[in-house]
């Protein structure tokens, strides 16, 4: 270490802010530097050499060289062995401090309190991301989330796709760009108005099926999701939620992540879902094979959130074992018997169970006992005790004066179903665990928070949209809009990839905003929309009873320098790329804050860059402010938005 190194540090350390453990805690520092700490400044004017080296005396006023002190500190070989609050060191935070010293928990990771645009080429290879935060002040972040104008408009229905001539809030909604733009622009129209948000995001595992960028690191990941969650939570409803679809690569730290954005308190549950089946070579694989995917279950306001019931096929239950075969007749009146002898004598013709298990064998037997229960529920019952301190008095008298006689006694009930007792316990219907589930009547019992009856073998076609790896099961998404929304209710999905949400959501007769950056073509949103509208009969369509309908708008944010960061990417030569410079010199927005020397300090020209390097440069001279067309500014002429176009986004943003 060098002296001013030494020095420095034993400075800085003074400072109870810029330490943790007995460590100097680096970005703490130049996070403070760049906001030109007033506590900072002080303590470094307190030293002469420090003073020397990184103030300047500008008439008389000392100047703090803000660039130089960060690139100091900034520098490897300043305290190569410490580690920086957000750099180094992923973990479990409160304040500035760690969960082993304080139990209240935030997740800190690197550039955590950047923008992640996370954008991407159509099918390209996954590109570097950028932290917009880098080079943009907080209030040009700011404007670079403003509202959008909103382009290529076109309204799907049975009679094929026009423009619309307005825009209803009913209007169901496809957005294709980037979708933490598209959000920020959402919120205009849907603020507070969705009851339901599902996502399945890329899961970090740089082998997903979608064509997302899905090998981010860790960090760049974590604020990818921190950007868009929290934007997607003031889209909720007071009673509404959000579902979030993940592996096992990221959900420790997602789950962390949502708690602090949604509070804890308004967790509801971590559903697993079972996903594929072990076969194969994958079994040869070391280690416990994974099965499983999560659903991560958030509320905007818990005690707002409604939970809507749902079951699942289960076997015959052995416990209803009475049946009441004259069931229409008054309660005093009911031949109650026993269900396995009733089933043997009266339906099979057999003269006893013996006997009808000796000729069908017990298997047989018990089969057509389990079938007889579930055609004939509303006969068939079991007995259930009674607490005499939690049942009313009605109730207790009831089952005093049943005792030991045959007699069914009727407690009737205002508001609820009459309650029938025998022999001092209540009767319990079997009808009331046969349901309806995938369009057949079978045994059910209450949904857990594992599924494993969601097949996802066989799905490759549904929609008529193929999406190898990514595709989820209309199962699935039925299941989730089932428990926690009703008919009429807003649904939004902002990683729409080959549109199973909306779909479902179509079908299901929910209102739906989908958003999509990528251009999937015939294995895309739009398209398995319009498969819907023509009466596309896979997936739950029988369940749900669909047999086509209805329509959709779909547009695109208005791009502007983000044409030429897609036109960069696509480049494959120097050449390519001086072409693109050409065309950004006559229509770009230039930030020109960069020369050559900034992403190589050997380089002298342009052309003495790496092809990625080259790219880099053109990409970071562009002025971000200006990646898409501001709503603001949909009168500027630069942009030629015709009137029509105004008209549409006047009434998209609720102006006209």
């Amino acid at each position: 270490m060098t002296d001013a190194s030494a020095d420095l540090e034993s400075v800085l350390t003074e400072d109870e802010r810029l330490t943790s453990d007995g460590e100097l805690l680096k970005n703490r520092v130049v996070e403070l530097a760049l906001q030109s700490d007033e506590e900072l400044v002080s303590l470094l004017l307190s030293e002469d050499e420090i003073t020397e080296r990184f103030f300047e005396e500008v008439s008389g006023t000392l100047i703090f060289d803000r660039d130089s002190f960060v690139n100091f500190v900034s520098n490897e070989e300043f305290l190569p062995d410490s580690y920086t609050r957000f750099t180094n060191r992923v973990g479990l935070t409160a304040g500035d401090e760690y969960y082993r010293e304080n139990g209240d928990v935030e997740l800190a990771w690197p550039y955590r309190d950047c923008v992640l645009e996370g954008d991407q080429t159509e099918t390209g290879e996954a590109r570097d991301e950028i932290f917009w935060n880098e080079t943009l002040a907080p209030e040009e972040v700011d404007r670079l989330l403003h509202p959008k104008v909103l382009t290529g408009f076109e309204k799907h229905g049975e009679e094929g796709d026009v423009q619309p001539s307005d825009l209803s809030t009913d209007h169901n909604l496809f957005v294709r760009g980037n979708n933490l733009i598209a959000l920020h622009s959402l919120k205009e129209r849907v603020r507070g108005e969705v009851k339901l948000v599902y996502i399945d995001p890329p899961y970090n595992t740089g082998s997903d099926g979608f064509r997302y960028n899905d090998s981010f690191n860790h960090s760049s990941w974590l604020t990818f999701m921190k950007n868009r969650i929290e934007v997607a939570r003031d889209l909720l409803r007071d009673d509404g939620a959000m579902f979030v679809q993940i592996d096992n690569h990221e959900q420790p730290y997602l789950e962390v992540l949502c708690n602090e954005i949604f509070g804890r308190e308004n967790f509801v549950n971590k559903i697993t879902v079972e996903t594929r089946a072990p076969s194969g070579f994958k079994l040869v694989n070391p280690g416990v094979f994974s099965t499983a995917e999560y659903v991560l279950l958030y509320a905007r306001d818990r005690s707002e959130w409604e939970y809507r019931p749902q079951y699942v096929a289960a076997e015959y239950d052995r416990n209803y074992n009475k049946v009441i075969p004259n069931r229409e007749s008054k309660p005093e009146a009911w031949n109650i018997q026993s269900l396995r002898d009733y089933v043997a004598t009266e339906e099979l013709g057999f003269s006893s169970q013996s006997e009808a298990r000796s000729q069908l064998d017990t298997a047989g037997f018990d089969y057509q006992v389990a079938e007889f229960a579930r055609k004939n529920a509303e006969r068939v019952f079991r007995h259930a005790a009674i607490d005499d301190q939690g049942a009313g008095a009605e109730t207790v008298e009831a089952k005093e004066e049943s005792l030991g006689t045959e007699e069914v006694v009727v407690v009737e009930r205002e508001d609820h179903p009459d309650r029938y007792v025998h022999d001092g316990k209540e009767i319990v219907f079997y009808a009331n665990k046969v349901r309806d589930v995938g369009g057949e009547t079978v045994p059910t019992k209450p949904l857990t928070d594992v599924w494993t009856d969601v097949a996802w073998e066989g799905i490759a076609n549904e929609g008529g949209v193929t999406l190898k790896k990514g595709k989820k099961p209309e199962a699935l998404l039925e299941r989730i809009i089932s428990m926690s929304s009703e008919e009429g209710d807003l649904v939004l999905d902002f990683f729409s990839g080959s549109g199973t949400t909306p779909a479902v959501a179509h079908k299901m007769n929910r209102r739906y905003v989908a958003v999509e950056q990528l251009a999937y073509g015939d294995d895309g949103t739009v398209a398995r929309l319009d498969n819907v509208i023509a009466g596309d009969d896979s997936g739950v369509s029988d369940e749900v009873g669909w047999d086509g309908g209805g329509e959709f708008v779909s547009c695109e944010l208005m791009a502007w320098n983000a044409e030429f960061v897609d036109e960069i990417e696509r480049a494959s030569t120097t050449d390519d790329l001086l072409g693109v410079w050409d065309r950004m010199k006559e229509r770009a927005f230039l930030s020109h804050r960069l020369d050559v020397s900034s992403v190589d300090e050997n380089a002298d020209s342009f052309s003495d860059l790496s092809l990625d390097d080259q790219r880099r440069f053109l990409v970071e001279v562009l002025d971000t402010n200006q990646l898409y067309v501001n709503y603001s500014e949909i009168e500027d002429a630069d942009y030629e938005v015709d009137g029509d176009l105004r008209e549409l986004n006047r009434a998209f943003y609720g102006d006209s």
